[in-house]
Parts: structure tokens; C-alpha cells; sequence
């Protein structure tokens, strides 16, 4: 069994590799801009079957508009499961440079540091008391001063030897001062005078100034991921907005007349799960979802909508096939977009899509079927956004299945299961039209063709919310 969260040899290469290639990307404020990623890398887009870009126009020998990559061996020239993935991560790569921005704090939760963090002063910045009890100067016993010391005021009058004054936990230490005797190890007798019940040593219980660090010392280097902990160390050094990789944008268009927003099914319309689903799927990737969209089917609406983005990332739902009202493939070709995966060798969701839409944009392409969307979401929206972000790859970790899994017999199939102690338990109702399985899940496990057996190491894809809860991403 591979426990999550280890990486060795060369995988942990790789994912240092992923990220310092992503933040490569990324331009610093004021920096020049700058066109496309690091040529000569070897990694451009790789569409597992060498489809070309859709030029609006073409036309076969009839006149008609040919469906792209739509032949009946389409299933055998979709893309491999981790190619798709690998595909996906590589078109980030090789998109234009985004620009670093400032971001306030309580806004920085999740993204990645473009810029070192690097101490605006000492920390502390003056000396200070570790304890609640009193600074003293000198040996004891001693006599002391009537007012105390308290945490955010200004530079006490200093000490003289024999003398010792109250002091609160963060106080600034009066000059001169020896010790802090703890609140706990001192009493005073009947003339005030203060005695100490165990040995003072010199300096004991005072931070001094820039005990953790001096001004200008590098405190978190480019790449690393804001926590709440980073938070809290960023405002500690003095800092009111960190230089960050920025979230990506999406645009979600939901495709399909069929679809309801309110109330129960009826006359053959459906209520639309993935509305209300994909944005804060999305966002638990780590993207900002700008729009939401709901354009039915309408062929005229999604190129204009397609057009007019600036998203990162267009996430279309439905259409990605060749029927009567499919127009996603169609829109595709009319504005000269690049396609870089036509279907994927997975269960659910074969009939996804990647495409270059801009120098600087890509279109994922999901399937109506709910379940099938969530597969073309983690196959290939997950991996475009991650790079994007800057985010590292996630470890991957595999457990031993409770039972057998049935498998496709050519492509890979993602199942909803529950983690029950160091196996992974598969949920029923992962039908590709159905979301009751992985809404009880903690994980998909990646059956590989042909199925997997009970007891078989099983690699298991984490859904955003079993590790960092609702609304934080931090993978």
C-alpha cells in the first residue's frame, strides 16, 4: 500500500519540475510582457492523435462542414486517460506568461507566493516578555514600581538595579532589565518586596529583538503555498498584500433547452445538477468563476459567449458530441480554436474536450451525464487549473480495493469510493448519469481497462473537500 502524501525519487523531480516550470510563467509586477512559455521544451500540446487545428470553412467534397474527429473510430483515437491529464498540464505550461498580482491577505488563502516573502523588520522588533510576571534588574529581593508594563505602549522608563516592575505577556522590556521572573516563581512579603522561589538566570523568559528573524531575511521562498499559517507569518513581517500567481478565471456556459433551475421534473425537462454543482467545484480547484451561464441550446448564444471571454478557462456542459443540437465542436471550428483532446479513453465522460481557444485561453469541454462531467472535470479541467495556479501535482497514493471493480475493456474507469481504513470501499450508483455515489464519496478510484480486483492497489484521486474542506483548495 502507498500511503498518501509520499513521493519519492524521481516523482518528487517531477513535481518541483511542475512547479518551478509553472511559476516560470508568471510575470512580476512591473515586468515586461512577455509572448508564449519556454520554447524548445519538448512540451507542446499533445493530442494523442494528431488532430489539427478547426479552421472555420472547411468543407468536404459535398460542401458540408465536416464533424472534426468525429469518424466511427472516434473511440479509437481518443486519448489515453493520463495522457489527457498530461496534456492538459502541458497547455497551461504553454500558454502566455500571466501577470503577478498583489493581493490583500484576507484574499490570499490558497494561492501561491510569486514573490519571496522576505521580514519588513526584526521579529520582534523590540525586546519583549515571553510570561506574564515581572521584569527585574539585578539580584533580588526587590522593590516594586507601583504601575505595571502591558503589551502596546510605548518604551518603559528603565530599570535600576533592585528594583522590578509588572509586565504582561508581548510588554516591551524596560532598559536595563536582567529577567523575567515568572508570575508563578515570585511572592512579596508584608513590605512589598518582591522575592524570587526559584534561581533567576540572566535574560530568562525575554525574547529578544529579531530572536526569529532580521529584517530583509528571507522568510518563504517563491512557490510556496498560503496557509492560514503564512497568513499569520506575513502579517507578523509586516505585510498588508502578498505578490502572488493569481487565480485562474473560468467562464461556466451551460448548454441544453431540456434543462430546469427550479422546481421538479416534467414534460421531459430535467432539473440542470451541474449549475449549481461546477462553480463551487471549481472554486475548490482554486479558480474564480466569473460567470455562470445557462445558454440552452443555441448555436448563435455559445459562439458569442465562446468569443467574448476573456476566462482562462471556458468550462462548457453537454454538446461535446456530433448530435443535431452538439455545438460545441462547430463553434470550435467556426472561431479557428486548436484541439489538443477530441474524447478520452475514461468511463464516465468519453466525449470530453480540450481546445486552445486564445494565446492565452483554453475551453474544456464537459459531458452533459453529471457523473461523466465530474470525470472530464478531474481529467482535464483539474490539471489545466493546477498548473495555471501554480500549484504543485497532487501525490499520488493508491489503496487496496475492498472488492472486485468491473473494467471497460479498452478505456480507464474513475469510481466514487469511501476510505474505511486502509481500504477503499466502492459506492454503487456511479451509472454516468448519476451523482448519488459520489456525493457520499471521499475519493474515485482509477480502475484500470479491463477492471481491478478485490484487494488491488488502486491509485485513488481525492476529491477537493475530503482533505482541505469546502471552499479551500490547497492541492
Amino acid at each position: 500500500m502507498t500511503a498518501r502524501g509520499v513521493r519519492t525519487g524521481e516523482d518528487a523531480e517531477d513535481q518541483d519540475f511542475d512547479v518551478e516550470e509553472a511559476l516560470a510563467l508568471v510575470k512580476g509586477p512591473g515586468s515586461a510582457a512577455s509572448g508564449h512559455g519556454p520554447a524548445g521544451t519538448g512540451h507542446g500540446p499533445a493530442t494523442g492523435h494528431g488532430t489539427p487545428r478547426l479552421r472555420e470553412g472547411a468543407r468536404t467534397p459535398d460542401g458540408a462542414q465536416p464533424h472534426a474527429a468525429h469518424s466511427p473510430d472516434t473511440r479509437h483515437q481518443a486519448t489515453p486517460w493520463p495522457q489527457a491529464r498530461e496534456t492538459a498540464a502541458r497547455a497551461a505550461r504553454a500558454a502566455a506568461r500571466r501577470d503577478a498580482v498583489a493581493v490583500p491577505l484576507d484574499a490570499a488563502l490558497g494561492l501561491v507566493l510569486a514573490e519571496p516573502l522576505a521580514a519588513l523588520t526584526d521579529l520582534p522588533s523590540f525586546d519583549t516578555s515571553a510570561m506574564d510576571g515581572w521584569a527585574v534588574a539585578g539580584p533580588g529581593p526587590w522593590d516594586v514600581r507601583d504601575e505595571g508594563v502591558l503589551a502596546g505602549h510605548a518604551q518603559p522608563e528603565p530599570l535600576t538595579d533592585g528594583e522590578a516592575v509588572r509586565i504582561a505577556t508581548g510588554a516591551r522590556i524596560p532598559q536595563d532589565t536582567t529577567a523575567v521572573l515568572r508570575s508563578e516563581h515570585g511572592r512579596t512579603d508584608a513590605k512589598d518586596r518582591l522575592h524570587s522561589t526559584r534561581e533567576v538566570q540572566h535574560g530568562q523568559d525575554i525574547r529578544p529583538r529579531g530572536q526569529e528573524c532580521r529584517s530583509g531575511d528571507q522568510l518563504l521562498p517563491v512557490g510556496t503555498l498560503v496557509t492560514p499559517a503564512v497568513l499569520g507569518l506575513a502579517a507578523a513581517a509586516g505585510y498588508d498584500t502578498l505578490t502572488a500567481v493569481p487565480r485562474p478565471r473560468v467562464d461556466v456556459f451551460v448548454l441544453g433547452d431540456e434543462l430546469l433551475t427550479d422546481g421538479l421534473p416534467h414534460d421531459g425537462r430535467i432539473r440542470d445538477a451541474l449549475g449549481p454543482m461546477l462553480p463551487p467545484w471549481l472554486r475548490a480547484l482554486g479558480a474564480e468563476v466569473a460567470t455562470v451561464r445557462r445558454i440552452g441550446d443555441d448555436a448563435k448564444a455559445l459562439h458569442k459567449a465562446v468569443s467574448r471571454s476573456e476566462a482562462d478557462l471556458i468550462v462548457t456542459t453537454g454538446g461535446t458530441a456530433a448530435g443535431p443540437v452538439d455545438h460545441v465542436h462547430p463553434t470550435l471550428r467556426r472561431i479557428g480554436a486548436e484541439l489538443l483532446v477530441d474524447g478520452v479513453k475514461v468511463r464516465p465522460g468519453h466525449p470530453m474536450l480540450l481546445a486552445r481557444t486564445k494565446e492565452r485561453q483554453h475551453l474544456v469541454g464537459l459531458p452533459g451525464n453529471p457523473l461523466a462531467a465530474v470525470s472530464g472535470l478531474l481529467t482535464l479541467a483539474e490539471p489545466l487549473l493546477r498548473t495555471l495556479a501554480a500549484h504543485p501535482a497532487p501525490e499520488p497514493y493508491t489503496l487496496p480495493l475492498k472488492d472486485g471493480v468491473h473494467g471497460h475493456p479498452y478505456d480507464t474507469r474513475l469510481v466514487p469510493v469511501v476510505l474505511r481504513g486502509d481500504h477503499a470501499a466502492v459506492l454503487h450508483y456511479n451509472g454516468p448519469a448519476m451523482l448519488r455515489g459520489v456525493a457520499a464519496a471521499d475519493a474515485l478510484a482509477v480502475v484500470p481497462p479491463g477492471g481491478a480486483r478485490q484487494d488491488q492497489e488502486t491509485e485513488l484521486l481525492d476529491l477537493p473537500w475530503a482533505a482541505a474542506g469546502i471552499g479551500v483548495c490547497f492541492t
